[in-house]
């Protein structure tokens, strides 16, 4: 048992989902089933998500591997060898390399490329003036904490970066690259792309023929057990630290 295993509490966390981890709301539903459906460049797309990602060509050796750990400790993936999971830091890494951005950033921040190279810096920093290793080599706990250490950092800069900024472009381009991936969308229940069959059954709560309705649609998944539906831990809310605008690129 590694050390990771055995310092953080938490399970694996792969795909598809146990129900123990929220999994389980749309049982038998396969949104690959429906690619048939699908024009020739939507299919070749999704299917590339699946088993085409390019080789890194964006990230170093070392960004790569600190950013595989904070992108997956953003979105609560933490699999044993052998374990579905979305790779997340290729997916991200191409749109990085083929500047793929969201068409603006922070004017408190540089362009997206320079800013998540200076960010992934910055971390590596932290994780050596803490723990005298590289962010990637840290412990599940370790990292967790490096990580929320920048989400509820209280002063205007962290390493000459605005944190509410680097937290936004973190956790943008980590839901982006993640709720891209069809194994996701099994557990969500999206039918996927639309284009060209569209849709027929238009109206709150109406589904398609090829849809599955939620199992457990009670579930909140943002509680826990025995915690108030308005009162759930370690859920903090905007400090407000907004950007003063966005720029073009």
């Amino acid at each position: 048992m590694t050390e990771r295993r055995r310092r953080g509490g938490a399970q694996p966390t792969s795909l598809p989902l146990s129900k123990e981890n929220g999994g389980g709301r749309y049982p038998g539903f396969d949104v690959m089933a429906q690619q048939k459906h699908w024009d020739t460049a939507t299919r070749a797309a999704i299917h590339a998500r699946l088993h085409g990602q390019p080789a890194v060509r964006f990230f170093t050796q070392l960004e790569e591997a600190t950013a595989k750990c904070l992108l997956d400790r953003l979105v609560g993936q933490r699999a044993e060898p052998g374990d579905t999971t979305v790779d997340l830091v290729r997916m991200v890494d191409t749109r990085l390399a083929e500047n793929q951005t969201d068409g603006w950033h922070y004017d408190t921040m540089p362009r997206d490329s320079q800013a998540w190279r200076q960010s992934l810096e910055a971390l590596n920093e932290d994780a050596h003036a803490r723990f005298g290793r590289d962010f990637a080599e840290c412990a599940y706990d370790d990292q967790r904490e490096l990580i929320e250490a920048v989400r509820t950092w209280e002063s205007d800069r962290w390493h000459d970066l605005p944190p509410a900024q680097v937290w936004s472009l973190w956790t943008r381009y980590a839901a982006t690259a993640f709720y891209s991936h069809p194994a996701v969308w099994n557990e969500i229940g999206f039918g996927g792309p639309a284009y060209p069959r569209g849709y027929k059954n238009l109206g709150v709560d109406k589904l398609e023929p090829f849809e599955v309705r939620d199992a457990r649609p009670s579930d909140d998944p943002l509680r826990r057990p025995g915690e108030a539906r308005d009162g759930r831990s370690g859920v903090t809310r905007s400090t407000g630290r907004a950007g003063r605008g966005k720029e073009s690129g």
